[in-house]
């Protein structure tokens, strides 16, 4: 605690304190033209980077759990979190090119938000900690100019899902705080085969098979259920006066529940749990989910852009539902530095079972995953709203700071509500059977982000 508080202060001190600007004068044209420089090295052309971010959500009802209901990544309330450091090592692919070409990416997280990311069978029980290790993508990609004008792309490994307006990777994001959407209804990760279409500059199109939600591969540690789901849609592009509207639809279809439920797993032992007797309702692959979602996106003016994020997600077996919308609005101000933002939104957990929760242990996204018995805690079927506001700030980083690349700090408000009177919010412990005593929620977060 008192390592991340000093973190904390150290990171904003470091953010206030960077100023200037440059200037380099124009060198005189060369009086022959040279022969044109060699183009780059397929090694050259690799990149590393690495990211760090902290932050801290306060909450003024000093819930007695300890526990910001209906977060996640955000979910422990007035405590400074050390949420991601993260180590990319990439190799992008250029698709605008009729010629081959190959890549492929590497990300690898330590912090809070790992409890979240993990795959399935992939270290998901080797620290028994807030802070933890996850692989959050790793893959190889081609370019391939087969059959389309644009030729098509493939992905083959591991890599975050398609679904949605908000990403996993934190400097992508407007907010500290995530959606309802991002959190409960859509995948976080793939493993599987992904190609990408371009069709014409207009339209492409995605297809993959994967092994599930957030698996990798090999019943029963790496797939809960030893079944494949799809993942793919249709992505529109250069919309509307200008060219301003993109459109990405997509739907994750799959048995996505365990195959089994109900044994123990005491610190991570890798236990087995004994399988229902003939899969007695609960056998994984005894019903679908399907995850719907589209993000349209409008860069209103060089300053304004709009986004729309709606989704409908159905699992047969559970049996459970969920639909809703969010809408984000992100302003450039005059000031390079700083960008005002909105997000809005609705989302009904219609159950019976319900998705929206909080997660109290350390392993208990991953055993709700498999099958295993947790502390998780669910809410009653809940018409959550909840509206953010918050900055982006991007002050400019001086030459004579080594490695730093850039700093984003994102102060928020946020006010979440139930609109049909139940009371999940203010949590009362994190005991099974603890419960909520109001209807809504007020929390003040902001995070720091540096680049390197």
């Amino acid at each position: 605690m008192t390592f991340l508080r000093g973190f904390l202060s150290a990171v904003v001190l470091v953010a206030g304190t960077i100023i200037g600007s440059g200037y380099a004068a124009a060198a005189d044209l060369p009086t022959t033209k040279g022969p044109p420089p060699p183009p780059p090295s397929w090694w050259s052309t690799i990149t590393v980077n690495g990211e760090i971010d902290a932050g801290i959500t306060w909450n003024p009802d000093n819930p007695p759990s300890g526990m910001n209901w209906g977060s996640l990544f955000t979910d422990h309330a007035n405590e400074p979190m050390f949420n991601q450091g993260l180590l990319t090592i990439q190799r992008p692919i250029d698709s605008s090119k009729p010629q081959y070409d190959v890549g492929f990416a590497v990300q690898v997280m330590y912090g809070s938000d790992a409890r979240f990311v993990h795959y399935l069978g992939e270290c998901e029980y080797c620290i028994n900690s807030l802070y933890q290790v996850a692989l959050v993508e790793a893959y190889v990609q081609a370019h391939t100019p087969w059959v389309f004008p644009g030729g098509i792309d493939w992905k083959i490994g591991q890599w975050p899902t398609l679904e949605g307006a908000e990403l996993i990777e934190s400097d992508l994001n407007l907010f500290y705080s995530h959606s309802y959407i991002f959190n409960y209804a859509e995948p976080f990760q793939d493993t599987g085969v992904l190609a990408i279409a371009h069709v014409n500059p207009t339209i492409d199109l995605y297809a993959s098979v994967v092994s599930g939600e957030n698996t990798s591969i090999g019943f029963p540690y790496g797939d809960n259920n030893a079944s494949p789901a799809f993942e793919g849609g249709v992505g529109l592009n250069n919309l509307g006066p200008g060219g301003a509207v993109t459109v990405l639809a997509t739907t994750h279809i799959g048995p996505e529940n365990p195959f089994f439920t109900g044994g123990v797993e005491p610190n991570g032992a890798g236990q087995v749990p004994a399988f229902y007797a003939g899969c007695g309702g609960f056998c994984g692959n005894s019903g679908l989910r399907y995850a719907n979602d589209i993000v349209i996106t409008w860069k209103a003016t060089d300053k304004l852009t709009l986004t729309l994020d709606g989704n409908y997600t159905r699992d047969d077996a559970l049996p459970a539902t969920t639909y809703g919308a969010a809408g984000y609005a992100s302003y450039q101000t005059p000031l390079d530095w700083l960008k005002i933002n909105g997000r809005a939104e609705v989302y009904r957990d219609n159950g019976p079972s319900t998705f929206v929760g909080v997660f109290p242990g350390n392993f208990d996204f991953a055993n709700v995953e498999h099958g295993y018995v947790n502390t998780a805690l669910f809410g009653p079927p809940t018409t959550y709203f909840e509206v953010t506001g918050g900055v982006n700030i991007t002050p400019t980083i001086p030459q004579s700071i080594p490695f730093l690349k850039g700093v984003i700090i994102r102060p928020e408000v946020r006010y979440d509500a139930s609109l049909n009177n139940t009371t999940p919010f203010d949590l009362q412990g994190r005991a099974p059977g603890s419960v909520g005593t109001k209807s809504d929620q007020l929390t003040l977060g902001g995070d720091v982000i540096l680049k390197f």
